[in-house]
Order: C-alpha cells, then structure tokens, then sequence
C-alpha cells in the first residue's frame, strides 16, 4: 500500500455523483435526471463546432477574446471583466482557491448545489451549512454564520436542487450586508430560465466582493463541452485568470459557445418553451396532491408524502424508462428533481405520476 498521503481534508469530500443517462431493460431511456435542455443546442452552434474541428492541431487564443467580447455583447457587460472556464465549475474553483484556504471558512447552504462543500474541502476551508428557510435561501441565517474567518459565500440562485429563488431585494441586503473580505458568489446557472433576471451582473457593478457565474450547459445545451464564464470587478478577473491554464478552452468549445450565444431567437425560444411547460408541469403535480414549488428554474421539485412515496414514485418512472434525479443527498429524502422536457416528455411523466398516485392513495 502507497505511503503517499494526501493533504488533510483531501479523503473527506464525497465524490460527485452525476444524473444517471442509462436505465437497464430501456433502450430508448427519456433521461431527465441533469437538466439539459431537450431542444439541444443552437444549429448555429453545432455548425461553428464542426467548422472548428479542421483546425485540431492549432493551439487556441489564451484569451478567449471573441467568446469574452459576445458574451458582453448580449449581455450588456464589460468583456475585460468576464473570465471563461471549463464550466462554471471551474470558475468557482477559480474563486474558491484564489481566496480560501485551510483555517478558513466557505458557507453553503441547507439545499445548496453539492460542488460547493467539495470546493471548500478542496483548499482545507471549513464548510459552515446554514439552514434554509422552506427550501429557500435565508439571508438571515447566512448573515448570522459570517465570522472573521468568513471568506466565500455561496449561493446558487435560482436555486439547485429546489428551483426557488431570491428576489432582487434579498439579494441586494445579502450584498450589503457581507463584510468586504468575504467574496460572495452568486451562481446563475439557471438565470435564463428565471424571466428577465440579470444573474447578479447589476450586484457586481455595486458590491466589488461580488463573483456571478453563469454557464452554457444548461439553455444553451452545451453541457456536453463544459464551458462557464464569471464576472466580477477587474482586479478579482485579474486574480482568477493567474490560476486559469491558458489553453483550458479548445477552439472547438469556444466557437460553439460564441454562435450560441449570439443565437438569441434559439435561446428566447427555448425559455419560452420551458417556461409553458414549466408551468404546466407545476400545476398538474399540485393537483395530483404533489407538492411543488414554484421554479425558476428548468426543473420542478416534485415532494411526496414521504421518502418511501418518493422511492416508490421513482421506481415507478423508472419501470416507464424515465430517469429523474433523486436528492436525498441534498436533504431532501421526500423529493425528486424532475427536468423539465419537452411536450412529449413532460406528458409522459405526468402520466406515470398521476397513475402512481391514483394506485397510491386511491
């Protein structure tokens, strides 16, 4: 046995556990358990991919330069404030080791994305969870766990798994009320689904400890190349990009992500798309007797009686071919994630469920 030892807290992060995408017994599995966008991508993206693919042997620009410069565009933001990674993911590696480290603390949250404790363990910081209040984000309760040893705050909004969201209030008194040193990270993966929400860019002009991230795997359907962007004020971009490895985006990533941006009649149509459905989904749960909040997000988290109606309930979509996300990791045995796909696809849960529930509780 190796004698090589990591460093402390290495041996404490749980793995990742991604959705499932195979289902033994389906051949046609209707995966909706990581909510990617059932449209897929742009056309227009797929075809800046595949016009790339003939210059694989040519290094990228470091600067992401044409991808930083449209990503402003469409956005209304200051390109040499933008920073693009390998998914936001990497972007809030980025923050979590430019700014945290061991004796330090990171606050996550009750139902928070499960990246974030990972992040924190990662660089030996503590991660202090604080109780959300209805499976929604309690400004209170993180301003209350802010200690001087306080350096990152996560928040994912809308929120992941439970889809609710803070409004721009909330969101303002949580900016305000952060000490300078701690950098308060606003993760926006889902700000395309929420209706007219800037994603935390009006926060980052205002507050300079703000970090919002965003990503191009969910409405833009590129989860397959695992691209996210950040932005923050210029000397923290200037921070980041000192651990950015300089050719971290192919060519490849970075002209699909370009196309598929300025693609904004694909990306209007996909929230319009989900939001219907979204919707549609939502109350017919609620009438079934499944509780459901409202989401802002491209999922809807559907809560059952208990964890072994959610157990049953899954069993249920699975014996159909359906793959949803269970997320009792997340503290929620009692609850499924369910994506929100496309006419076809919604029908057909709602199908099984309402059958399940009918069998249920007749």
């Amino acid at each position: 046995m190796t004698q090589i030892a990591p460093k402390p807290g290495i041996m404490d992060i749980a793995l990742y556990v991604s959705g499932e995408s195979r289902l033994a017994g389906h051949d046609d599995v209707l995966k909706l358990s990581s909510n990617e966008n059932p449209l897929g991508c742009s056309p227009a993206a797929q075809e800046a991919f595949s016009a790339a693919s003939g210059d694989l042997h040519r290094y990228p620009a470091t600067d992401h330069a044409p991808l930083r410069q449209a990503i402003a565009e469409v956005h209304g933001l200051d390109p040499d404030r933008i920073i693009c990674g390998v998914g936001s993911d990497e972007v809030l590696q980025f923050v979590t080791h430019a700014f945290a480290g061991h004796g330090d603390e990171i606050i996550t949250t009750e139902h928070g994305f499960s990246m974030y404790p990972i992040l924190a363990r990662m660089v030996g910081a503590t991660p202090v969870t604080v109780p959300e209040a209805d499976r929604r984000v309690d400004v209170d309760a993180i301003l209350a766990a802010v200690t001087e040893r306080t350096r990152v705050v996560f928040v994912a909004n809308p929120a992941n798994p439970t889809g609710t969201m803070l409004d721009d209030d909330e969101l303002e008194r949580l900016a305000s009320g952060l000490p300078p040193h701690v950098v308060f990270v606003h993760d926006g993966a889902y700000t395309e689904f929420a209706g007219g929400f800037d994603g935390g860019a009006s926060l980052v002009d205002r507050f300079p400890n703000v970090v919002m991230t965003r990503t191009f795997s969910k409405i833009h359907g590129l989860g397959g190349l695992r691209i996210g962007w950040g932005y923050a004020a210029r000397d923290i971009i200037d921070v980041l990009n000192r651990l950015r490895q300089p050719f971290n985006l192919s060519k490849p990533q970075m002209a699909a992500a370009e196309a598929a941006i300025r693609d904004t009649a694909f990306t209007a149509h996909c929230a319009e798309l989900n939001a219907r459905l979204r919707d549609r989904m939502r109350q017919s749960l609620v009438q079934m007797g499944i509780a459901c909040d409202e989401s802002f997000a491209n999922f809807v988290l559907a809560r059952f009686a208990g964890p072994a109606e959610a157990e049953a309930a899954d069993a249920a979509l699975r014996e159909a071919g359906i793959l949803v996300r269970r997320v009792g990791g997340y503290g929620l045995p009692d609850a499924l994630r369910i994506t929100v796909g496309d006419e076809d696809g919604v029908t057909r849960v709602l199908d099984v469920l309402g059958s399940f529930i009918q069998g249920r509780r007749a």
